[in-house]
């Protein structure tokens, strides 16, 4: 059973981009449920074996969750943190077949586009990790 031993404070600067990560993904979130679905629905690889309306519905609801979390749970920051930062490995597979596919949605519509998205992905994985001190704190997780 997890453990959480008390993590060091986080500076401003890491706190304020927490808080604006925390935004993204309630926007993200809420877009997924409402104005961008067809957008986000475009980008749901062909070979998930999943209902393409089920999986932007729930990342959608997933996004949402986090995104409270990154705002809100600063006491837990450090656990979900390292949740958000699974969450964008996760989904890192989608953006890979939207490449490969060739699939059009929010303006990435030529190959050059599409690829530069990917280089995008890690630096969200790292904003998660720096912004919640989730890396530097991982030692206040412990197993007993």
């Amino acid at each position: 059973m997890a453990s959480l031993a008390a993590p060091k404070r986080t500076s401003t600067l890491r706190t304020t981009a927490r808080i604006v990560l925390g935004a993204f993904l309630l926007f993200a979130g809420t877009a997924h449920l409402t104005v961008a679905r067809a957008e986000f629905a475009a980008q749901v690889p062909a070979w998930l074996p999943l209902d393409t309306d089920f999986v932007v519905v729930a990342s959608g609801v997933v996004e949402l969750v986090l995104g409270a979390a990154l705002v809100a749970l600063g006491r837990y920051r450090v656990v979900v943190g390292w949740t958000v930062a699974a969450f964008f490995v996760a989904i890192f597979p989608g953006n890979i077949a939207q490449y490969v596919d060739g699939v059009s949605a929010f303006g990435l519509d030529t190959d050059g586009a599409r690829l530069t998205r990917l280089f995008f992905q890690p630096v969200l994985v790292l904003w998660a990790l720096w912004s919640t001190g989730a890396w530097r704190d991982r030692r206040t997780l412990r197993e007993h």
